[in-house]
């Protein structure tokens, strides 16, 4: 597989069509991303929904978009 291109805007900013500005626990959400990230994790626990979430970064380490999704793919424009 070929890597994919990284979107133009921050890892720490998830798409709004996958976590929209306005959402309710959007800043619990993203403190918990931003956690998981300086810890070097994979992921965190969702604080909604109690999934497992990978972070932007690991996701970018991976080096393409798998299209299932992610909350904080970076790949998606």
């Amino acid at each position: 597989m070929s890597p994919d291109s990284l979107a133009d805007r921050p890892l720490d900013e998830p798409h709004p069509s996958r976590l929209a500005p306005g959402h309710a626990r959007r800043t619990e959400i993203l403190d918990a991303h931003r956690t998981a990230v300086h810890a070097g994790a994979s992921g965190y626990t969702d604080p909604e929904s109690g999934l497992y979430v990978f972070t932007a970064v690991w996701l970018r380490d991976r080096s393409v978009c798998c299209h299932t999704g992610c909350r904080h793919c970076p790949y998606v424009g």
